[in-house]
């Protein structure tokens, strides 16, 4: 009986061709699926993700490699760019720059909260990132500790725009239906933003905002916001629920750090900060508190 797993493998080489030669499989999760690759033109490593095929059944795939060309225009020190995308006998697929570090989910699961120093550091350069990509009309959509990869001091934001180019790509493969109607979201529970998780069409910039301040809790907390509950619960409470103040579960937060993280967990985008400019003055206070 062959084994699903080199069977993928192979699938995928063979619709690479000659182009990227696959070393290892790296993981991943329920969307996709990421393998290290090396660029045989240039001699590089490179990260393939490929989605899953359950999910590139429901997108239009022309779409797709539409939407990930437009997020591949954004050049940043704190963004991890998108370098090529494509179609693997049938399966979706980008690239992007292989990034030596880790990811900030791995340094939270084997330290835990972090330093406060560290916090800032790292939310600022998230905040960079967005700032960037925010002026150029991209929105995130799922930021959280597995999109950052910590290399030396500083902190970068990967798959910018992806989850903008599932939730298109997937509402035009079904027609003129909305994201609402298709009772869609595209997104990761634990950081999703209320008006995103309703699959709110109108979703802007200000989702990524609350996603960060979900982000920004943890860090400081060990913990998101409404803890470790089931996918629905999670969007009930995002909903329904008013989270701890962070100060209460850390002391020593600075203040404008801890208001900066209320703001951007407020239910109405109207109440949260408006521009990443606004978290990054409040991330600057908080360093001379």
């Amino acid at each position: 009986m062959s084994d699903p797993s080199i069977d993928f493998r192979e699938r995928l080489q063979s619709a690479l061709g000659s182009v990227y030669r696959i070393e290892r499989e790296l993981g991943g999760g329920g969307m996709s699926r990421v393998f290290v690759a090396e660029e045989a033109s240039l001699g590089r490593k490179v990260v393939v993700k490929v989605l899953s095929p359950e999910l590139a059944a429901e997108l239009s795939t022309e779409r797709f490699e539409r939407e990930v060309r437009l997020a591949a225009q954004l050049q940043h020190p704190q963004i991890v760019p998108v370098l090529t995308a494509g179609d693997a006998g049938g399966l979706p697929y980008y690239t992007m720059p292989l990034v030596e570090g880790e990811s900030l989910r791995a340094h939270l699961a084997r330290d835990g909260a972090q330093p406060i120093p560290k916090i800032v550091s790292v939310l600022r350069d998230v905040a960079k990132a967005l700032e960037f990509a925010h002026a150029r009309g991209v929105v995130h959509r799922d930021i959280k500790p597995d999109n950052v990869l910590l290399s030396g001091s500083s902190a970068a934001v990967t798959d910018f725009g992806i989850a903008k180019a599932l939730s298109d790509s997937k509402a035009a493969a079904a027609g003129h239906a909305t994201l609402t109607q298709m009772g869609t979201s595209i997104g990761t529970p634990a950081y999703m933003a209320p008006e995103q998780a309703a699959g709110d069409p109108n979703v802007d910039h200000r989702a990524d905002f609350y996603a960060f301040g979900c982000m920004a809790y943890e860090l400081l907390t060990g913990a998101t916001p409404f803890g470790d509950r089931p996918p629905h619960q999670l969007i009930i409470a995002h909903f329904s629920e008013t989270a701890v103040p962070v100060e209460q579960r850390r002391v020593e937060t600075p203040r404008s750090l801890a208001q900066l993280v209320t703001r951007c967990l407020e239910k109405s985008p109207d109440a949260r900060p408006q521009s990443a400019s606004e978290l990054l003055a409040a991330l600057d206070a908080s360093i001379t508190e």
